[in-house]
């Protein structure tokens, strides 16, 4: 009887050999067609575990300490303004550059800004380390924005771990790039793939800003040719590291210039992020501006509840005045999108954004969220990341993060450009 098996040669033969030969002595006394076809049903069901993709499960929590979660100390005194060594008056960029940060109402650059810009004007590699809110974007965007107008051949990537973040950087690169005819393509999975390749083909794009797996999608299908970028951006890179693309940035690194220009920003520096550093950048220049952990200016505290009484002690929180643009933190999608469906039922203006919602729900919501349209996002870990919207006045920890690094990053969208924020975090 012939080998199955060899119908498809890229799998484990010697494997599929051995189901044959199991089966056959099983059902020697059965008709050769029969044995056949219980062989391919076999094979089949076999070729399909392999096919599959993996599921993301929430990982579980680590085992962190409840006081981690507390910080009522919070200065809330005038302290001493920080007083820039440069203004952008004074920064090497082109002229039309300085008026669009003008006519965003910036004057003096923020500390990682005022220390990066020049480095990065000079064409070192940068290693960025602060906390969220900090004007991040504009310290690697404003730098890299000059060296394409000073060489309109110039091609940068911009990689991240979420679309919602991607769409973000793309749209603070386009009310910095007016009239400048310097251009970018925001390439995120969710949306049509034809329509980025097209534009692709047809348009000078100077930017690419991308998720790892939708630009590894359209480095195979040679619509991008990474050997033609000598500038790369990895932003929120502690961040790709926990959602697993690290092949996926092995894989884009190894396919440009060796000699190239990297930044890399993060908010925390563990190993893994250390070990990353080391491998992509050539004697890079360390800038923290991070004052801890966790930004002081927000107060932390954690609300005990019960089991049964979870749903009712966050109904009575949210009931208050002080909570009017909230912003929840669970850890499954299901979770996430049945809390939200409880709220409403409840009477509250809530809405959540998580992996199995579509892009365009998800930027429906986001700008409903923005706008005052709703009063509670419930979101993800992976969904919410990087999120930069305005006058959130509390995050709430639903869901123990699993680890604390997420925690950091959780809170951290709330108390942005040094406002006072609050962070509370339910402790059963």
């Amino acid at each position: 009887m012939p080998a199955i098996a060899t119908i498809d040669k890229k799998y484990n033969i010697y494997y599929y050999k051995n189901i044959e030969y199991h089966t056959y002595r099983f059902c020697e006394q059965m008709s050769q067609d029969y044995v056949r076809h219980f062989i391919l049903l076999m094979y089949r069901k076999q070729l399909n575990k392999f096919n599959r993709k993996p599921v993301r499960r929430a990982p579980f929590a680590q085992n962190i300490n409840v006081s981690r979660f507390i910080n009522k100390s919070v200065i809330t005194e005038k302290t001493d303004s920080f007083v820039p060594v440069h203004q952008f008056q004074d920064f090497n960029i082109d002229a039309r550059l300085k008026a669009n940060i003008f006519s965003k109402g910036f004057i003096a650059p923020t500390p990682i800004q005022d220390k990066i810009i020049p480095h990065v004007l000079q064409g070192s590699d940068v290693v960025g380390v602060a906390n969220t809110g900090t004007g991040k974007t504009g310290a690697f965007l404003i730098p890299l924005m000059q060296k394409a107008m000073v060489n309109p051949r110039e091609k940068i990537l911009i990689v991240v771990p979420t679309r919602e973040l991607a769409l973000q950087i793309n749209q603070e690169f386009k009310s910095f790039s007016r009239r400048t005819n310097i251009y970018s393509i925001c390439c995120v999975g969710g949306v049509s793939v034809s329509k980025q390749i097209f534009e692709l083909k047809n348009y000078n794009n100077n930017f690419i800003i991308s998720t790892p797996g939708r630009l590894k999608d359209l480095v195979q299908r040679k619509v991008i040719n990474l050997s033609a970028f000598s500038t790369i951006v990895l932003d929120e890179a502690d961040r790709m590291l926990d959602m697993g693309f690290i092949k996926d940035m092995r894989f884009i690194m190894n396919l440009m210039p060796k000699k190239r220009h990297t930044l890399c920003f993060s908010a925390t520096i563990v190993k893994e992020v250390t070990i990353l550093i080391n491998e992509f950048l050539s004697n890079p220049v360390t800038i923290s501006v991070k004052s801890g952990d966790t930004p002081k200016n927000i107060y932390q505290d954690i609300v005990r509840v019960s089991n049964g009484g979870k749903i009712d002690t966050l109904h009575n929180l949210l009931n208050q005045r002080e909570f009017h643009k909230v912003l929840m933190f669970g850890r499954t999608k299901h979770g996430v999108e049945k809390l939200s469906k409880d709220l409403t039922r409840r009477g509250f203006k809530a809405d959540s954004i998580h992996g199995n919602k579509n892009h365009s729900k998800r930027q429906r919501v986001l700008g409903l969220f923005r706008n005052d349209g709703i009063k509670i996002l419930v979101a993800t870990d992976v969904a919410a990341r990087g999120l930069d919207i305005p006058n959130v006045s509390h995050v709430i920890n639903y869901d123990i993060p699993a680890t604390y690094e997420d925690y950091v990053h959780r809170i951290g969208r709330t108390g942005r450009s040094n406002k006072r924020g609050i962070a509370l975090t339910f402790v059963s």
